[in-house]
């Protein structure tokens, strides 16, 4: 767009029908900007989140901070509004959102998750941070920790999303089965993991939820997607793979990249080349993970499917024809082209699958919203899914907004 007091000129003129697409899919998606301005916490160093202390940054990306930090600060102020005596965190990987919700918010927390390799990181994790806030105390004596501090308790346990996982329900040993209200978090669980979040919320020793899904590619359908009675009544509703796939891409990332029109902006066409070299070596090998590859513009065609061959246990001598790769790069800008009307679209599905989400709690007479809570620009996947088994009134309102 162009700046105040200037004039743009064009080359040529978009046609109406695109207009009006791009005018449709903007008006029909869930906003994703929050109600706070963008971040400040990076203003003085872009890898260090100035909201949270030394001892939490430790271990933990510019991303993840700023991630950890909003979601648990919402989770502290939803148990606090519903009451809840224990956070049970889905999915919790290296358990950085558990340790600040427990060690930096006081909260009693559970944390699962199937990987017995990130759970004994998580617990090693936990006793070294532990050491680093008793280390501060003594340095800082004026700062008083008031009350015990409680480690996450880990569990090892992979949630079956189609059955209630019993474990994930079951209080921690301080807390009386009959008192027990659980408040359910995950922050971007994967795929169908994120709906057996929802499946669990029915349950009556569940008071309060907070999911960011992720990975919708990986939904099953049925049964991951469509889950209310009316998106399952729309006409169309079906989401094959590929729109799936397409709504988990960063979109304000890729926009500053057509911004820069730099040589960064190859890096699918170059994916595309591979996925052609893939097909051929291995036709039943389909949507292969390709591990990042670092500095891809500065790479040849040839040299970015050497890599991508090997990270998809391929050889990455295989013979390659060199005109076809020519061919395929010059088909760069088409690419680019294709690729931004995919995410001009990726908004409006990820919309579709948060609103099924939603109206499946409404469908059974819970009360839940949607908000923005982390900045896009940071976290793509910024929207919350936030339930309770009654109305709290306008505090949904304080939820989203940004403590100064």
């Amino acid at each position: 767009m162009p700046g105040e007091g200037e004039v743009a000129r064009y080359r040529s003129v978009w046609p109406l029908t695109l207009l009006a697409l791009k005018s449709t899919a903007y008006a029909l998606a869930f906003t994703r900007t929050p109600g706070f301005q963008t971040p400040s916490e990076f203003l003085e160093n872009p890898s260090q989140s100035s909201r949270l202390t030394a001892p939490f940054r430790k271990h933990v990306r510019p991303k993840k901070q700023h991630e950890i930090r909003r979601l648990g600060e919402l989770v502290k102020k939803l148990s606090d509004l519903t009451g809840c005596t224990q956070v049970v965190d889905v999915g919790s990987g290296q358990g950085h959102l558990s340790r600040f919700m427990s060690l930096g918010l006081g909260l009693m927390v559970k944390s699962i998750e199937g990987d017995q390799r990130l759970v004994e990181r998580a617990q090693r994790l936990d006793q070294e941070l532990l050491q680093a806030l008793q280390k501060e105390e003594k340095r800082n004596p004026q700062v008083v920790h008031t009350g015990p501090r409680h480690c996450p308790h880990h569990v090892v346990r992979w949630v079956d999303p189609t059955a209630l996982c019993e474990e994930l329900l079951l209080p921690l040993e301080n807390s009386p089965q009959s008192e027990a209200r659980l408040l359910l978090t995950g922050l971007h669980a994967c795929g169908d993991l994120s709906v057996a979040l929802l499946r669990h919320f029915c349950r009556p020793e569940v008071a309060a939820l907070a999911s960011v899904g992720c990975c919708y590619m990986k939904l099953s359908d049925p049964g991951g997607y469509p889950l209310s009675q009316w998106v399952a009544g729309l006409p169309g509703r079906e989401l094959p793979y590929r729109l799936r796939e397409g709504a988990c891409h960063a979109l304000e990332e890729y926009a500053e990249r057509l911004q820069k029109a730099g040589p960064g902006l190859r890096t699918h066409c170059y994916r595309a080349a591979l996925e052609t070299v893939i097909r051929r070596a291995r036709p039943e090998l389909r949507r292969p993970g390709v591990q990042g590859i670092p500095r891809v513009h500065e790479l040849k065609i040839e040299e970015y499917v050497q890599r991508g061959l090997q990270r998809v246990g391929l050889d990455p001598h295989l013979p390659l024809n060199l005109a076809a790769l020519r061919a395929h790069q010059a088909q760069e800008n088409r690419v680019v082209a294709f690729f931004s009307l995919a995410l001009l679209l990726a908004p409006l599905v990820e919309t579709l699958i948060l609103l099924d989400r939603l109206l499946y709690l409404q469908e059974q007479g819970f009360h839940a919203e949607l908000l923005p809570i982390f900045s896009p620009e940071l976290s793509p996947r910024n929207l919350v899914l936030v339930a309770t088994k009654r109305p709290l009134g306008e505090t949904f309102s304080v939820l989203e907004t940004e403590d100064s």
